[in-house]
């Protein structure tokens, strides 16, 4: 790759290292430079630009990134479309996440271009939280590097996957002293109910013993003999020892201690064992606790259907001082998940007139043998975005017919004559309360794809300032557009039939342009003689 000062004359289809300021606009980094944007820096009186040129044998950020985050995506992972070098991976589910260090440290050491970033193995995760982030540091990679990189991750299973939670019935023996009170069971249990429930399992029955070895042998057998697994022992006093009485019981019932202790702290008196294939975990007395601990940990892989091992609790002492370290966020406490990817819902506005085809309703016109509206609506269920909501007016039940195979939203505007901004604000209102942001589509647009609306959602990103995601060919603007939900209560005073693009032009700071591989972005059909010679191509 060629980096450096370059002359104007020379800087046509370069890459802009610096954002620069021309005129009233701002060319951000990593700008493809047309011959158009040569000559408004011409006319702005620049004369040297820094800039990078790829040569043969060099990778473009973009694909570069999207590629190895493909390669490394396993099980129940989806790579984002990638954006400015970056392709981020992931949860499609709650669970735990297996990444192979080994691996992942082997592409790091490739060179410099190529980054890799991950949370930690065995981390517990939730649905659309970040599990790992592919960063490509210059505009370019080395296609060697890179197909090193690829060698690396398609070497065997993928280096990062997902078990997901699957849902247990669970036995819990809760010991009782002649000391113990009810509410403390009652507590306890309910902190347990809640972990649980997290984690999509569910206590299927309590048994509440006396504190003697003979009462949890007779509880433990009981309920490995209805099927419950895991099995799970509060015990009224904490185990001390490996021959204390939680443990004596579980092998009077005909079970093993494999092993009794852990290098997590809090956390440290738990106890591991199995009764014939059904785990057993005798629970440390922080376990009564909402806050994380070494519980936590062996908890989540059981029920991601992972086996813990002696050597796996033994191997837990690297991070395992959880009590000098802020509680992390558990999905329990209903808070998003660090990292998580937005949530961004689609409006596809399907309620026009179609007053200037001056006949028949241009979206349900057959167009590859189905109507044109349904190749939108398609494009949107198949990208990473939900939920998808139609918003109807004109012929409206004729569009639900076209669209009643399809996993939408309706919503009808019954004053769609008034202009497409009744429409958005009839779509906006219909949106989920914890959408990060919605991309609104023309119903209109046929060669739109899953492709165009993931690489708008790559692009937003409300902590860098990108709030307001357009669509580019060669530096012309079109659609879909994706708006942060900071901008909803102004997008609902809009009036009129040109929805919100004021709002673009006013609020230059918030707009991240985001190039398209082609112009399905700027693809519309308006007019009759469009259609139809669209079809007539189509027959010949």
């Amino acid at each position: 790759m060629i980096f450096g000062d370059m002359s104007l004359d020379e800087a046509e289809g370069a890459i802009l290292a610096h954002s620069q300021k021309v005129g009233g606009e701002t060319f951000k980094k990593g700008r493809l430079l047309s011959r158009a944007d040569i000559n408004a820096l011409k006319e702005a009186g620049i004369g040297h630009i820094v800039a990078a040129r790829l040569e043969e044998g060099d990778v473009p950020e973009d694909e570069a990134a999207g590629t190895l985050a493909a390669a490394l995506a396993g099980f129940s992972i989806r790579a984002s479309a990638p954006f400015t070098g970056r392709a981020n991976l992931f949860a499609e589910a709650a669970g735990v996440v297996e990444i192979d260090p080994e691996r992942i440290n082997a592409i790091n050491r490739i060179g410099e271009a190529l980054t890799v970033a991950t949370l930690a193995p065995f981390e517990t995760v939730a649905e659309r939280q970040m599990l790992a982030t592919v960063k490509v540091i210059p505009f370019a990679v080395p296609r060697a590097d890179l197909e090193k990189a690829l060698a690396i991750a398609r070497d065997g299973a993928a280096p990062v996957t997902l078990r997901r939670f699957e849902p247990h019935r669970i036995g819990l023996v809760a010991t009782q002293l002649p000391s113990t009170k009810e509410t403390v069971l009652e507590k306890s249990r309910a902190i347990l109910d809640a972990r649980l429930a997290s984690m999509g399992s569910r206590i299927a029955r309590e048994i509440r013993v006396p504190h003697t070895a003979h009462a949890v042998a007779d509880a433990v057998r009981a309920l490995a003999g209805e099927g419950l697994s895991p099995i799970l022992v509060f015990g009224a006093s904490a185990t001390v020892d490996r021959r204390d009485v939680v443990p004596a019981g579980i092998v009077l019932a005909g079970g093993d201690i494999l092993h009794f202790g852990m290098p997590v702290d809090p956390g440290n008196l738990l106890l591991l064992a199995r009764h014939g294939e059904t785990p057993v975990v005798g629970l440390p007395g922080c376990a009564r606790s909402p806050k994380l601990n070494g519980f936590d940990w062996v908890l989540a892989r059981l029920l991601a259907g992972l086996e813990v091992t002696p050597r796996d609790i033994m191997g837990m002492g690297l991070g395992g001082l959880l009590k000098e370290i802020p509680t992390r966020p558990q999905p329990r406490e209903g808070a998003a998940a660090p990292g998580a990817r937005a949530r961004i819902a689609v409006l596809v506005l399907a309620a026009g007139r179609s007053s200037r085809m001056q006949g028949p309703n241009k979206l349900l016109m057959p167009l590859d043998g189905k109507p044109m509206v349904a190749h939108v609506v398609e494009a949107a269920v198949e990208s990473s975005a939900g939920p998808v909501i139609v918003v109807t007016g004109n012929a409206e039940q004729e569009v639900r017919a076209a669209l009643a195979e399809k996993a939408v939203t309706f919503v009808h505007n019954p004053d769609y004559a008034e202009g497409l901004s009744t429409s958005l604000r009839v779509g906006l209102a219909a949106l989920p309360e914890d959408a990060d942001g919605v991309l609104v589509c023309l119903g209109d647009m046929p060669d739109i794809r899953a492709a165009h609306l993931d690489r708008l959602i790559a692009a937003f990103d409300p902590e860098e300032g990108r709030t307001i995601c357009v669509p580019t060919v060669s530096g012309k603007r079109g659609n879909p557009v994706l708006w942060g939900s900071e901008w909803f209560a102004a997008m609902m005073d809009v009036k009129g039939d040109t929805g919100a693009k004021h709002l673009i032009g006013e609020n230059a700071d918030a707009v991240c342009e985001v190039p398209m591989p082609d112009d399905a972005a700027l693809t519309d059909i308006d007019t009759q003689v469009e259609l139809e010679t669209r079809r007539k191509n189509e027959q010949a």
